[in-house]
């Protein structure tokens, strides 16, 4: 497995994951409206109206976690997503079942790529929290270069581990790319 670790693995020379997270439900417009009846505190001690839905809403809750996982296949439907941070970029990924060599063989693809974006494309990183996410602990993650939106996470759970650890890199990464423009700009 490839580590990144800062001066053993430059981004000039080899992309190596540093974080990857899976959405939280809260990514889906059902999982945020269970969040907001969970979310109901009206009751007494731990018999609230928010806990009794949670324990009548769990096959429903079960289906959309594993759900979330379920790989597309043959690109539709976009499920199964992931997010990765490398020491260039920030990715959301997914996994697919496509047809192999002939009809009955299928072939596994573990994190195509469906969207991405650079390190250095992005000054900010805002998280907003839609109604019903609170109660996961999920929000959105808004990637920002000055006032324009460059790039957005769904459900990112625990967003602010997330964001923390792509700002990290991302000062990182620009901090290599001036040292090299400045050493070169001195030769």
């Amino acid at each position: 497995m490839k580590q990144a670790i800062a001066g053993v693995a430059p981004a000039d020379l080899e992309e190596v994951t540093v974080m990857t997270v899976y959405p939280s439900i809260a990514r889906y417009a059902v999982g945020r409206m269970l969040g907001q009846a969970y979310s109901i505190n009206a009751g007494v001690s731990v018999f609230t109206v928010g806990n009794l839905v949670a324990l009548l809403s769990i096959p429903v809750a079960l289906a959309l976690y594993f759900y979330r996982l379920k790989p597309s296949v043959f690109g539709i439907s976009l499920h199964g997503v992931f997010y990765t941070i490398t020491n260039r970029r920030i990715m959301e990924r997914r996994n697919e079942i496509r047809g192999g060599d002939g009809f009955p063989y299928m072939r596994f693809l573990f994190g195509v790529e469906t969207k991405s974006v650079m390190l250095d494309r992005f000054d900010s990183i805002e998280v907003v929290r839609r109604p019903g996410q609170a109660w996961f602990d999920a929000g959105d993650l808004v990637f920002r270069q000055g006032q324009t939106e460059t790039f957005r996470l769904e459900g990112v759970s625990r967003p602010e581990a997330f964001r923390a650890t792509c700002m990290k890199s991302r000062m990182s990464y620009v901090g290599v790319q001036a040292a090299l423009k400045q050493q070169l700009a001195t030769a």
